[in-house]
C-alpha cells in the first residue's frame, strides 16, 4: 500500500542546487507530517527538514537557510530545494512521515564534489 518515490538527485559542484521531489501514495500522504531524511555511507539516518500539511515547517540546523521544503496537497508531492550545497551534503535523501515512518523507498542520491 505504501509507495514513496524519491527523485531529482545528482551530482552538482559544491555552492551548486538541486530540486528533489517525492512522489507519495494517497495514504501515507494523508498524514499531516511529511519530512526529507538523509543518510551519509557510516552515518545514521537523520530529518533533515519537514512540513506539515498546513505548511508548517522545521529545519535541521545544519541546512537551515539553505533547503526548503514544501508540499503540493493536490499532486501529493513533497519537494526539497537545496541552494549552496556543500559536500557534507554528500547523501542519499528519502522522504517519509514523521516522526514515524512505516516504509521507505529507494531514496534518491545527492553528491556534492569538484
Amino acid at each position: 500500500q505504501v509507495q514513496l518515490v524519491e527523485s531529482g538527485g545528482g551530482l552538482v559542484q559544491p555552492g551548486g542546487s538541486l530540486r528533489l521531489e517525492c512522489a507519495a501514495s494517497g495514504s501515507i500522504f494523508s498524514i499531516n507530517r511529511m519530512g526529507w531524511y538523509r543518510q551519509a555511507p557510516g552515518k545514521q539516518r537523520e530529518l533533515v527538514a519537514d512540513i506539515t500539511s498546513g505548511a508548517s515547517t522545521n529545519y535541521a540546523d545544519s541546512v537551515k537557510g539553505r533547503f526548503t521544503v514544501s508540499r503540493d496537497n493536490v499532486k501529493k508531492t513533497v519537494y526539497l530545494q537545496m541552494n549552496s550545497l556543500k559536500p557534507e551534503d554528500t547523501a542519499v535523501y528519502y522522504c517519509n512521515t514523521v516522526p514515524v515512518y512505516i516504509g521507505w523507498g529507494q531514496g534518491t542520491q545527492v553528491t556534492v564534489s569538484s
